[in-house]
């Protein structure tokens, strides 16, 4: 099985809850994470998600996510939701930390803080945040899911093995306006299983395809 997510517009923040796009909310202690690009400069990933790991324990206790604390989601997509960036990447596997997923063990409102990007004019950089929802799938399906296997054979193909943590599908309706992966695209942070198991979550690989 797998987690289907769902997202839906609200006018709520949703401070230290699950979330897609918005800023995120961390750790004082947290780093945001950069990306090296290719001239060794340093730039921000952007921020995809972030999950309350008690909402998918309760729906699946087997799922090999954490009972408790939250989940982030963070790669280099700023080209894909239609930004200049000083570096291209591409179709297949991508680049060693260009994508990176943090975890916090436990969801502290009283410690935690938001990280909000703004422009040069203290405009924000940032999507609006959705509101997520979680229910069972197949562990196939596509659209936007956490854990299973890629939906696309594909990925399959050339990733043999590896767990599907969190699929991105940007044809997925609630996505349609934000960002574009080629012609119906998909984008997978991947980690094999052991790494699940042990948590390993600094392992977590990227690849892009296009059906």
């Amino acid at each position: 099985m797998a987690i289907k997510i769902s997202l839906e517009k609200t006018d709520s923040r949703l401070f230290c809850c699950s979330k897609w796009w918005g800023d995120p909310d961390m750790p004082k202690d947290m780093s945001y994470p950069m990306y090296k690009t290719p001239d060794s400069e340093e730039y921000p990933l952007t921020f995809v998600c972030q999950i309350d790991c008690s909402e998918i324990y309760a729906l699946d206790p087997s799922c090999g996510l954490p009972p408790e604390g939250m989940l982030y989601f963070f790669a280099a997509l700023d080209e894909y939701l239609g930004y200049e960036t000083p570096f291209h990447l591409g179709l297949g596997g991508w680049p060693k930390g260009a994508v990176k997923v943090k975890y916090a063990k436990t969801v502290n409102p009283e410690t935690f803080e938001s990280y909000i990007m703004v422009d040069d004019e203290d405009e924000p950089l940032t999507l609006p945040p959705l509101k997520m929802q979680f229910s069972l799938c197949d562990e196939a399906d596509d659209g936007i899911k956490l854990l299973g296997v890629p939906f696309s054979g594909d990925v399959r193909d050339n990733c043999p093995g590896l767990v599907n943590l969190l699929q991105i599908d940007s044809e997925a309706d609630s996505l349609e306006e934000d960002i574009s992966f080629y012609d119906c695209g998909f984008f997978h942070f991947l980690l094999k299983p052991s790494e699940l198991e042990n948590q390993w979550w600094h392992s977590c690989g990227g690849y892009l395809t296009s059906l």
